[in-house]
């Protein structure tokens, strides 16, 4: 037997079993939900704060190094993956200040030594920062590149030690859907900070460093690697010594200006600065009689520094007397100074006294000169 058909509710009649609240409080329970949902995706364990802050900064100082060692545009992806990797760090410091926090409430006789590896990143950070965006070339007088890399090579061994100490240890779990979404979420804002950063900052080559004294030698600041100084050099007594396959000789100063050629040159100090010059010397390859069996080139300062440059650069190599229709100022090298386009200011050696062809591979050598 059919029971009879159950009349239609009228539209905005509740049903018997739909227990609407007073008004607003669907929106105050979504609303719960969605903060609740929200914290808990933003509160990240103090343990993988750690892990991927050691992660970040460990690609921060890899991509750091790349960035100073390149000279060519192809090595333009080091400096923007650097620059977006230090957004992902300063991204990450509301996290990581939580897991301080922590710690400074533990009597640990070595938590000055976190607190001073803390300073040292914040200061790496905004010398960086005040390079980037123009708003801090300099402090006291010390370029804030040069501040910077100081700040980020005094931290690397501290860095160490508090991995050792303080030990993370990854685990199967770090790999999860949600760990890789929120991995991709940093990584995604810290690439759109990074361009927003750029979109406002002074415009810079694609090393970093700013324009300084192009076609004016007289403007150019007078870099010196480390610890090197300026030395005297007298013009008459002065010699260069080339040692080939052939022998070794000794050419003045007049010598190289016999047969000059003029090449224009980029001069990209690793301290924040650039400068596109005229250069006048001879060919380096000129000066080689014979090649056989080389497989570097070693070049070497009147101050003990030196480089070793491949086979391959030596056709491009210059050994500069003159910049800009003028002799090299003795900040500049005088009398005699390397001009390598496409690499960086360190290998442009200055006040050169001795270049000599070696069977030694171009790269056995340190990564960068240690003096």
């Amino acid at each position: 037997m059919c029971r009879p058909a159950r009349a239609a509710q009228p539209s905005g009649v509740a049903g018997r079993h739909s227990r609407p609240g007073p008004p607003g409080a669907y929106g105050r329970r979504m609303s719960s939900w969605l903060r609740t949902r929200l914290t808990g995706a933003l509160r990240v364990p103090g343990r993988r704060t750690n892990v991927a802050l050691l992660l970040a900064l460990t690609l921060a100082f890899a991509t750091g190094v790349g960035a100073v060692a390149t000279g060519s545009a192809r090595g333009r992806w080091v400096v923007v993956a650097h620059g977006v990797v230090a957004m992902a760090v300063i991204l990450l410091i509301p996290w990581k200040s939580r897991v301080v926090g922590h710690g400074l409430r533990r009597a640990r006789r070595t938590r000055w030594l976190s607190l001073a590896l803390a300073a040292l990143a914040v200061t790496a950070l905004l010398a960086g920062l005040g390079h980037t965006t123009g708003l801090a070339k300099s402090v006291a007088g010390v370029r804030g590149m040069w501040l910077h890399v100081a700040a980020a090579l005094a931290l690397a061994p501290l860095l160490v030690w508090h991995v050792t100490a303080r030990k993370a240890r990854p685990r199967r779990t770090d790999l999860s859907r949600r760990v890789v979404l929120r991995a991709g979420v940093l990584a995604a804002t810290a690439g759109g900070l990074y361009a927003a950063v750029g979109a406002v900052a002074a415009p810079r080559r694609f090393t970093g460093s700013y324009e300084e004294g192009s076609f004016d030698p007289a403007a150019m600041p007078p870099t010196i690697w480390l610890d090197d100084r300026v030395p005297t050099v007298d013009p008459g007594a002065w010699r260069l010594t080339v040692v080939d396959a052939a022998g070794a000789r000794e050419l003045s100063l007049h010598d190289l200006n016999s047969s000059p050629v003029t090449r224009r040159a980029t001069l990209d100090c690793t301290s924040g600065w650039y400068a596109h010059q005229d250069w006048t010397g001879v060919g380096v390859r000129t000066l080689l009689r014979d090649v056989s069996g080389a497989r570097s080139l070693l070049v070497r300062s009147v101050t003990g520094y030196w480089v070793r440059l491949p086979m391959s650069d030596v056709d491009d190599i210059l050994i500069a007397t003159a910049v800009g229709g003028a002799p090299l100022s003795p900040g500049h090298g005088f009398p005699a100074r390397l001009v390598v386009p496409g690499r960086r200011g360190f290998w442009w050696v200055k006040w050169v006294d001795r270049i000599e062809l070696q069977s030694t591979p171009s790269w056995w050598q340190p990564p960068f000169p240690v003096t």
